[in-house]
């Protein structure tokens, strides 16, 4: 027994794959379909429209023939009279052959050749009986189509005397107009053939710069090239598509670089945590130790591990595109000593922190204070000889923090690019470092309305100044 059912097939399931398979898959191939279509619609219509036109002109001409041998004809018809005469001339051969005469109803004379006598006679009797001019068109098994015409020939005072009833056939003018019919229909089909390849031609001229542009685009490889589509001359369309990509890859370019830096950032700035965790580890693990020891080391790995979280927290967040840091206050003496007392300080270098006012407050959580002052204060403690200075006090704008030491400082030749991630002085001066610590306490200071520059003043040593909003 069947469970299932076989849903019926649509009769056009067909026709529409079989057109879905034979659509272009090009731009080049599309836009020919359619030109080719839209040509092949207006010749279509001017086809017909000419076809029609000749046809109309040829059945014209074919009444005129018919109104000029009727007129012939009448002028061997006398019908001053009271009976109606047809008058014999050398002509008459040629006049009696298309030609019926009729005096009122009755016949006088039909026309001499055989296939215009029978069925025509009937019609042309048919046209008498009607009374006043007119034609019709008959067919005739003989001769195809055969047009005949009434001419009346009055005696006077509107009274109808006489017909002439003259007959014609259409054979070599549907000749002409099928001949005219076949010769449009295969210049019909030049064209569409023409118009095809032409378009094709045309469409692969013009979209030949985008080609181009996607082999440039392929061969840059992503975006770490510098090269630019704007950079050669294209037609206006084009032009404005290459600079919409070029915006394109300088913002894709941008969020690299921004993903680049934020690794880096995070990298050097879990350094330090990092460190402390594994030389606590080390130490622990170099001997036993007592359970005072043990909870000691416990507590700086914890200690590490949060500062650790904080520094990743503090980065993603100032990453977040158009995102602000959230309002807070800290006191700047305790937060500064504690940052002081956590770097590691190299043999025979003391550090002093002080404030104008043990209660003085800044503007920002504490978390983002560190982030901004310990770039600085690694910084001078990598560079003093003997002691680095901190220093808070208040200005009429917000806070400021110096951060002096008593080191080489910074060379003049190297002032203008202090701020720029990656760059150092001097790389093989023996002190380690990346060249990321500065710009990035620059950068999260402007993120909250501050401001980290250096001081040239200074000397000797060197001198960065915080300026950050009051709390």
């Amino acid at each position: 027994m069947r469970t299932g059912s076989t849903r019926p097939r649509s009769p056009f399931a067909r026709p529409a794959s079989l057109l879905a398979r034979l659509e272009p898959r090009t731009l080049r191939g599309r836009l020919s379909l359619v030109a080719l279509t839209t040509a092949a619609l207006i010749m279509v219509i001017l086809t017909v429209v000419f076809n029609t036109v000749v046809r109309q002109h040829l059945q014209r001409q074919a009444d005129d023939e018919l109104r000029t041998r009727a007129a012939a004809v009448a002028t061997t018809i006398d019908t001053r009279g009271p009976r109606v005469r047809v008058l014999e001339n050398s002509n008459d051969a040629l006049l009696d052959a298309d030609a019926w005469i009729y005096a009122g109803a009755r016949l006088l004379e039909q026309p001499s050749s055989p296939w215009a006598r029978g069925p025509l006679t009937r019609v042309a009797n048919a046209l008498v009986a009607r009374g006043g001019p007119g034609c019709v068109t008959v067919e005739d098994h003989g001769h195809g189509l055969v047009r005949l015409c009434a001419r009346p020939l009055p005696r006077g005072a509107g009274e109808r005397a006489a017909t002439v009833v003259t007959a014609l056939d259409l054979s070599p003018y549907r000749s002409s107009a099928d001949t005219l019919l076949l010769g449009s229909l295969v210049l019909d089909t030049v064209m569409l053939v023409c118009t095809y390849a032409l378009t094709r031609l045309a469409v692969g001229r013009a979209l030949w710069p985008v080609r181009t542009m996607t082999d440039q685009a392929t061969q840059w490889g992503a975006v770490a090239s510098g090269e630019r589509f704007g950079t050669v001359p294209r037609p206006t369309e084009l032009a404005l598509l290459g600079g919409s990509l070029d915006a394109l890859l300088d913002r894709i370019r941008a969020v690299l670089r921004h993903e680049r830096q934020l690794t880096a950032e995070l990298s050097h700035e879990l350094r330090t945590p990092l460190s402390r965790i594994v030389a606590e580890l080390d130490w622990w693990q170099a001997r036993p130790r007592t359970d005072a020891e043990t909870r000691a080391t416990h507590a700086v790995i914890a200690d590490a591990a949060q500062s650790m979280r904080t520094i990743c927290d503090t980065l993603l967040d100032d990453a977040r595109e158009g995102a602000s840091a959230a309002p807070g206050t800290t006191r700047l003496l305790p937060a500064l000593r504690h940052l002081a007392a956590g770097l590691d300080h190299p043999a025979g270098v003391t550090a002093e922190v002080r404030a104008e006012d043990e209660r003085l407050e800044a503007g920002v959580q504490d978390a983002l204070l560190e982030r901004i002052v310990s770039p600085l204060l690694a910084n001078a403690l990598r560079y003093a000889r003997a002691h680095i200075t901190v220093e808070a006090r208040r200005t009429t704008d917000g806070v400021r923090i110096d951060v002096m030491d008593d080191g080489p400082g910074v060379p003049e030749s190297f002032a203008g690019r202090l701020f720029q991630p990656g760059q150092r002085a001097d790389p093989h001066d023996g002190h380690g470092g990346a060249g990321l610590g500065l710009p990035l306490a620059r950068r999260l200071a402007r993120s909250v309305g501050g401001e980290v520059h250096h001081d040239p003043g200074q000397g000797p040593g060197a001198r960065f100044v915080v300026s950050l909003p009051a709390g």
